[in-house]
């Protein structure tokens, strides 16, 4: 069975550079903006190149992607540091609550930004108007 390898559109935006300026907050066109105004705030623009930012839906997706990583990483590090320790549950549950809320709070602005990234990429939710630069 052959497959086709046909080239993508012209339109079409390379989504991996995308999630990487994302990742670092900066703006998923020209990776030298800065994406949020403040810890979560998405801009309205790039300050850099202008490209509107606005359109994005971020909704509860970066949340429940923090979600998913934070409980798969403590998950099994509880299941490990227990039946090997026996540490105090007072203190388990305060290093545990720290290192989630400590994790969760660094991935949530980064995980947003990919989200962004992504949605820029794909030219979703009014991502999708050509710009005079493209």
């Amino acid at each position: 069975m052959m497959t086709s390898h046909a080239a993508p559109p012209a339109d079409t935006r390379p989504v991996r550079p995308a999630m990487l300026r994302g990742w670092r907050g900066k703006c998923p066109n020209c990776g030298a903006g800065p994406m949020l105004r403040g810890y979560l705030n998405v801009r309205q623009s790039c300050a850099v190149c202008g490209e509107a930012l606005h359109h994005h839906r971020a909704d509860d997706g970066p949340a429940f992607i923090t979600l998913l990583i934070v409980g798969h990483l403590m998950a099994p590090m509880i299941l490990y540091v227990v039946p090997t320790y026996r540490p105090d549950p007072l203190v388990l549950s305060s290093v545990v609550s720290v290192g989630a809320v400590g994790l969760s709070l660094w991935l949530m602005p980064r995980l947003k930004g990919m989200w962004v990234g992504i949605q820029w990429a794909r030219r979703q939710h009014g991502f999708g108007t050509v710009t005079p630069g493209e």
